[in-house]
């Protein structure tokens, strides 16, 4: 595997680079044919706080994890245990024989251990609602959403007549997710 290291408004030295790539290779076991995969690694500095950013594209799933800690070094640490756990939780999942057809050449599952705590019940669907899809700009989807206190808010782009999702980021701004 591949694995590339960015800084955003830092300066990404050689130890942080040994020190991702040593981390991440935990990772590989995982991947099939791991050689023509990238790993996109971007660090990044937001007043005393070090964030970490990990994205590996596979042919049918992408791997995604995030950290952000006062110490870079604990932040790429906590980032691989949390890819590692993605895959372990997902494991059974990945593994059913429709999913297997799907993803069969991106992962090894002899290598994943199943994680110990029952993640059926933990993703079992509790809930179900039906929204109705108004028709309406951004700015008052975005309105409406915070009227609400939620975290997103579905609705119809009265300029694109697409369905859409506005959502709050971490950071505060909003992002907003468009059907095709």
């Amino acid at each position: 595997m591949e694995i590339f290291v960015r800084g955003d408004k830092i300066e990404v030295t050689k130890a942080i680079q040994e020190y991702a790539n040593e981390k991440l290779s935990r990772i590989e076991k995982y991947i099939g044919d791991s050689g023509k995969v990238r790993a996109t690694v971007v660090v990044s500095v937001k007043n005393h706080n070090q964030k970490v950013e990990v994205t590996i594209p596979l042919k049918s799933i992408i791997l995604r994890a995030e950290e952000t800690k006062d110490d870079l070094y604990a932040a790429i640490d906590i980032v691989t245990d949390k890819l590692e756990r993605q895959i372990r939780k997902n494991k059974t999942k990945l593994q059913s024989k429709k999913m297997k057809e799907k993803f069969s050449k991106d992962l090894i599952y002899d290598a994943i251990a199943t994680l110990e705590d029952d993640s059926e019940e933990q993703n079992k669907i509790v809930k179900r609602k039906s929204v109705e899809v108004k028709p309406m700009s951004e700015e008052e989807a975005i309105l409406q959403m915070e009227l609400l206190e939620h975290q997103f808010y579905i609705f119809k782009d009265s300029e694109t007549n697409k369905v859409a999702v506005v959502y709050k980021r971490k950071e505060g701004d909003y992002g907003i997710i468009e059907s095709e």
